[in-house]
């Protein structure tokens, strides 16, 4: 898919940024995950279920936001930062957490 580029916005590579790629990918992912935050909490303020939010306009948001934190996921494990088993790794330890503390994981294997 092509993008344009927003008349106001200037590349990193136009501006000559003084940040390193690891600096890059800190703040990218830092600020990707702060827009999939608000996203969740205006679902959350709204709805007091899952059925009610399903057809809200922020779900479309979430999707997009989800998809750009997955993105900087995958590039942070392609600079070496991680690898994919750490993350597995530690989404069972996640889960075995949620099994004791969250109703989330009832009925999961």
């Amino acid at each position: 898919m092509h993008l344009e580029k927003s008349k106001n916005m200037v590349s990193n590579q136009e501006l000559d940024t003084p940040l390193n790629d690891f600096q890059q990918l800190m703040a990218i992912t830092a600020e990707e995950s702060g827009e999939l935050t608000q996203v969740c909490m205006k679902l959350l303020r709204k709805y007091d279920s899952l059925d009610k939010a399903k057809n809200d306009k922020y779900i479309k948001q979430i999707i997009e936001e989800a998809g750009d934190v997955y993105c900087m996921i995958e590039l942070m494990i392609e600079h070496g930062l991680m690898t994919s088993e750490d993350i597995v790794n530690r989404a069972k330890v996640k889960r075995d957490k949620l099994r004791i503390w969250s109703t989330l994981m009832d009925d999961k294997e």
